[in-house]
């Protein structure tokens, strides 16, 4: 298995952000519901990744003979509520985001979901309702996105002072003077019409969440990212073994929701010229370009999502 491994870059603290493949499904009071498909097949998936841009063309097929109707889900990842570090430029992405379907621009709809979570071994608690009963707006829900308030306490306090009684439960797993660390979601949903028997095409574009860190360890970070030894050995060779990094996932599974596997698949990753780059890939990888790779894959059921890895070197 070869793997490519990208980085994206901020400035104290490693954090991966990754977005999905089109889904069908719905947001409900329970949060993201994903629906399997069999009647919407994906003909197709042109994949473009870089540190600057994501762009992704779908090409759908309808196999029944009557038209059908679905709502389709683009999730983003979830951002949490601190400012520590300078993250990815997220208000970015969500200007940026941009759909075309067969030549027509769509404007999606937005929902926010808000996200608690003790720590990494405790549940995650959607707690939109939560947020909402206690008069949360949804600008003040989007602050993790648009950073409007960069006073954490504003938003804790407003927590602890709600008086109802689904927020006090989830506040009970706390001590008072605990940090209540909260998160929140985009998801973006657009109803579509798949003509019957007919094809439609899809066209994603937006600037991607780039994470990253200062140092980079590969025998600690070697698995995530599927260095082999050409990699390890090019980092050793420019001497960049501890050096910044950057770093970047794309959630691939979600495109296995669609009645039959990807009838053709091709991904294409490019880094800059002063760069390595790392992924995982189970499959054969063609450097087309001295900046880019790129892999196809015939009837592809993507079972595992993608994280790639940027190092820059001398």
């Amino acid at each position: 298995m070869k793997k490519l491994v990208m980085t994206f870059a901020v400035l104290i603290q490693l954090s991966t952000y990754s977005v999905a493949n089109d889904s069908t499904g719905y947001v409900g009071t329970g949060g993201i519901q994903y629906l399997k498909n069999s009647q919407i097949a994906m003909q197709s998936e042109d994949l473009f990744i870089s540190k600057k841009l994501i762009k992704v063309d779908y090409l759908y097929k309808n196999l029944s003979n009557k038209d059908v109707t679905e709502t389709i889900l683009f999730p983003l990842p979830r951002i949490d509520n601190f400012f520590e570090s300078d993250f990815a430029h997220t208000e970015e992405l969500l200007k940026s985001f941009k759909i075309v379907v067969d030549g027509k621009n769509i404007k999606p709809e937005m929902h926010v979901r808000t996200f608690i979570q003790k720590d990494e071994k405790s549940p995650l608690i959607d707690a939109t309702d939560e947020f909402k009963q206690c008069g949360f707006s949804e600008k003040d829900m989007l602050n993790p996105w648009l950073r409007n308030n960069y006073d954490y306490e504003y938003y804790v306090d407003k927590l602890k002072q709600c008086n109802k009684p689904q927020i006090q439960k989830i506040l009970a797993n706390f001590k008072k003077d605990d940090v209540i660390p909260w998160s929140s979601q985009v998801i973006y949903s657009w109803k579509q019409t798949f003509k019957a028997n007919g094809l439609t095409k899809i066209h994603h574009e937006y600037k991607p969440l780039v994470g990253g860190s200062v140092a980079l360890y590969p025998e600690e970070d070697s698995r995530q990212f599927c260095m082999d030894n050409q990699f390890k050995q090019g980092l050793k060779k420019a001497s960049a073994e501890n050096s910044p990094f950057n770093a970047l996932g794309y959630i691939l599974t979600t495109g296995a929701n669609w009645a039959k596997p990807i009838e053709n698949f091709k991904l294409t990753i490019e880094r800059d010229k002063n760069e390595l780059v790392s992924f995982c890939w189970d499959g054969q990888v063609k450097k087309i370009s001295p900046t880019q790779f790129q892999m196809t894959k015939t009837k592809f059921v993507p079972k595992k999502d993608l994280d790639i890895i940027f190092v820059r070197v001398r």
